[in-house]
């Protein structure tokens, strides 16, 4: 059974830092990319970054460059994404998805909030 269960979100104040965790099982961890998606109330989902499967390349949105980083441990399982200089603008639903060709997962997400 495929499960991405996303840990580390909350309320945090303008300028502050989490870490998000994904804990993947089911399927072949290290033959997957891995993707942080985000998606804000009234907005669209959106990609926030990428990491390949074996972790040599990133790609992260223009939004979040800078302050985001994503990172990957084959063989727990699991993807990082850190977030600092944290703006009320990244306030959304953090999900983790992974994708090998023509399967994709999704995380349930879960819940940043950015505000003082």
């Amino acid at each position: 059974q495929v499960q991405l269960v996303e840990s580390g979100g909350g309320l945090v104040q303008p300028g502050g830092s989490l870490r998000l965790s994904c804990a993947a099982s089911g399927f072949t961890f290290s033959s997957y990319a891995m993707r942080w998606y985000r998606q804000a109330l009234g907005k669209e989902r959106e990609l926030v970054a990428h990491i390949s499967n074996d972790g040599r390349m990133t790609t992260y949105a223009d939004s979040v460059k800078g302050r985001f980083t994503i990172s990957r441990d084959n063989p727990k399982n699991t993807v990082t994404l850190r977030m600092n200089s944290l703006k009320p603008e990244d306030t959304a639903v953090y999900s983790c998805n992974a994708r090998y060709y023509v399967q994709n997962y999704w995380g349930q997400g879960t819940q940043v909030t950015v505000s003082s």
